[in-house]
């Protein structure tokens, strides 16, 4: 993000979503909301021609609601969106006695408000809004203060941030989620992609190209095991990793393929 102003790449992961509402058949991911919180303004054109992306981001969201639907009927009532961005789970929440926590950049989260209520989308009681900057802050102390009860279950949609963070930034966060006692999160990251990899290599750099543009370049990827190594050994034991042949087979309908992708999503729950 560029000092002060807020995220660009929110802005064109919301448009991404909007766009699946309208174009994609079969829809994986149901947004009311998706294209009223970004205004009457026209969408980006690029926003219909990545459909890799785009179904990717459906795909995340799908998964990670989904994944919260069940730690609901466990009896988890604490919900966080962290990068919440222009997120609208907390406008349309479908699950009544949660309280969620928006977690964002002060800078996006005014610029979110102003968005709300520019198009008449109401705030509901049982959300409140933390501001937080993931390099520098406490984010634990941050909820806390908020009113989070770090003594009980929480649920983190966590979705479109990572690849932005710098490897600390990542660590401590995870870090925070599993002190909390069936702390969950769901996540997505990028592998490294290899140069010899010529199409990922090219997609990669494309895309890139665009968030650097934006002023919000990625930091690097995450190896999938490495980073289920760290997940244990901050004590999440349970770990769910999808990339994109479960997700071609799970979401798609489609045969799985050979290739697993570079892009996952990502649930952990520390049960004990």
């Amino acid at each position: 993000m560029r000092e002060g102003e807020p995220s660009r790449t929110a802005f064109g992961a919301a448009a991404l979503r909007a766009v699946h509402q309208e174009v994609d058949d079969p829809r994986i991911f149901t947004d009311p909301l998706a294209r009223r919180i970004l205004g009457p303004a026209p969408l980006p054109e690029r926003s219909r021609e990545r459909p890799r992306l785009r179904l990717f981001i459906a795909v995340r969201h799908r998964f990670a609601e989904d994944a919260l639907a069940a730690a609901v009927a466990r009896g988890t009532d604490q919900v966080v969106v962290l990068g919440a961005g222009l997120d609208t789970f907390a406008y349309r929440n479908p699950h009544p006695g949660t309280r969620v926590f928006e977690v964002d950049h002060p800078a996006t989260a005014a610029w979110k408000r102003e968005q709300l209520a520019e198009v008449g989308i109401e705030v509901p009681e049982d959300l409140t809004y933390v501001d937080v900057d993931f390099e520098t802050d406490d984010l634990l102390e941050r909820l806390v203060d908020g009113g989070l009860d770090a003594t009980r279950p929480a649920f983190f949609l966590w979705l479109g941030v990572v690849p932005y963070l710098t490897h600390d930034a990542v660590v401590t966060t995870l870090s925070a989620i599993a002190s909390i006692p069936g702390g969950e999160v769901v996540m997505d990251y990028v592998r490294p992609v290899a140069e010899s990899e010529a199409v990922a290599h090219a997609r990669r750099a494309e895309l890139q190209a665009t968030v650097t543009d934006l002023g919000e370049p990625f930091t690097g990827g995450l190896h999938t095991e490495e980073l289920h190594a760290l997940l244990r050994r901050l004590g999440f034991d349970e770990i769910e990793d999808i990339g994109r042949r479960e997700i071609r087979s799970r979401y798609l309908g489609r045969p799985p393929g050979d290739e697993d992708g570079d892009a996952h999503v990502l649930r952990a729950l520390r049960s004990r």
